[in-house]
């Protein structure tokens, strides 16, 4: 069904949401509280969800929390996705959830050496990789198809950098915005990073995840998180965000104020949140021929069944119309 709403914005909401109750939502993150889920923490902290009707709860995510499944359950209303193989897989399973924006144009995945180890990404095939089995199931069956990687260059990983440090010939699986800085803490050096989405890795990634049904009866509702979290973004990242680091560290007493520093400047530097289609339509946004690219290169990779319909995995409804880009500076 096509929706219509191309001119609503969370400022054309505010009047009406002033005077209505507010509609209590969940929000599942998909980990623990980090600075990769900064704009939706930063739409509670400054009131944007509140200014089109909307009471949001964080539910934080983790080790032995499946917030997707409570998606399914219905015990809470969007969840975090990772990225779009998620929903691909949703699709082939014949569940009916839907990503409805894409907060993170290039997904944070990253391979990390040891100093002058590579100097290219397909250098990285005379290197030992230690891979986790997700990992392995999904992006490196890519590298395997798209650059000619082997099975044997991969090792288990374990979430332990010790034998990474190690050994100078081997890398690391890791996510841009946290591996790296412990790396340089904990090793001493200063790793190179070879981030995926720049060998060609095409996936969106922290989707906005909800369930068709809510699409088709709760349009407003849908379109005032969407649009609140990517003013939340904006503001996040180019605003006063001490609020929402605030909640993060209270949510995840691990984090620390300097690893979250680390991660934005790392999230700006590498056109995480803002890049592509992103520049000129807006946070959040996805399209069709990006979609498509990344799902034809699981599709040769063997990852999923070209018989999937990646269509039904994702609508664009919600996104791509500049919301918040005035926020920029």
């Amino acid at each position: 069904m096509k929706l219509t709403w191309t001119a609503l914005s969370v400022s054309l909401l505010t009047a009406g949401a002033a005077q209505a109750e507010l509609t209590d939502v969940t929000f599942g993150s998909n980990w623990l509280a980090q600075t990769e889920h900064g704009g939706f923490y930063q739409a509670v902290a400054d009131g944007t969800y509140e200014a089109c009707g909307l009471n949001v709860s964080i539910l934080p995510g983790g080790p032995q929390v499946n917030n997707r499944a409570l998606l399914l359950a219905g015990k809470i209303d969007y969840h975090m996705g990772g990225d779009m193989l998620q929903a691909f897989n949703a699709v082939k399973e014949g569940v009916p959830i839907v990503a409805v924006a894409a907060m993170f144009q290039k997904i944070p995945q990253v391979i990390l050496t040891h100093p002058g180890k590579a100097d290219s990404f397909e250098d990285l095939k005379e290197l030992k990789l230690l891979v986790g089995d997700n990992g392995y199931q999904s992006y490196y069956q890519w590298m395997i198809a798209q650059y000619g990687f082997s099975a044997d260059n991969r090792a288990p990983y374990t979430f332990n950098p010790a034998p990474f440090l190690a050994d100078d010939n081997t890398g690391m699986q890791g996510y841009l915005s946290s591996e790296p800085y412990l790396v340089e803490k904990e090793g001493g050096f200063v790793p190179d990073v070879f981030l995926l989405a720049d060998a060609g890795y095409s996936t969106y990634a922290t989707t906005i995840e909800t369930m068709a049904p809510t699409i088709a009866s709760k349009p407003e509702e849908v379109a005032c998180f969407v649009e609140g979290s990517i003013t939340g973004w904006y503001n996040y990242l180019f605003g006063d965000n001490a609020a929402a680091n605030e909640m993060i560290m209270a949510d995840n007493p691990e984090m620390t104020q300097d690893k979250i520093d680390f991660a934005i400047s790392k999230l700006l530097s590498e056109g995480i949140v803002i890049s592509g289609d992103a520049e000129t339509m807006g946070i959040g946004v996805m399209t069709d021929e990006t979609v498509k690219d990344f799902f034809d290169k699981m599709v040769s990779a063997g990852v999923i069944e070209a018989d999937v319909n990646y269509t039904d995995a994702f609508t664009t409804e919600f996104v791509g119309k500049g919301i918040g880009m005035e926020l920029v500076n």
